[in-house]
């Protein structure tokens, strides 16, 4: 699966070998801290950082394309300027889709 992956996307199958490879555990793993010391821990994955802030997410299924990606961001942008901004959230009411 991985080499289709890569292929479909454009980028070369020399960067199959890194998923069996350890070379970037350590470099992960610090990355992984270093989020959850910025976004805390009563969240979950996926983090951003935006500007120095740090949230939760976005959760969205299936992943917007194109121009809706864009005002996506740029929404996730304009919250994080909010001084106190924390939290926004919904029940799921459908599966993930990776279309």
């Amino acid at each position: 699966m991985i080499p289709e992956a890569l292929a479909e996307t454009g980028l070369p199958a020399s960067l199959a070998s890194a998923a069996q490879s350890t070379e970037f555990d350590e470099l992960i793993k610090s990355s992984h801290h270093e989020a959850f010391d910025d976004v805390g821990l009563d969240v979950g994955t996926p983090v951003i950082r935006i500007r120095g802030n740090a949230l939760f997410g976005p959760v969205i299924t299936p992943a917007p394309r194109g121009a809706a990606a864009g005002r996506l961001w740029d929404g996730l942008v304009l919250v994080t300027e909010a001084d106190g901004f924390f939290e926004l959230k919904r029940s799921r009411y459908r599966k993930p889709s990776f279309d």
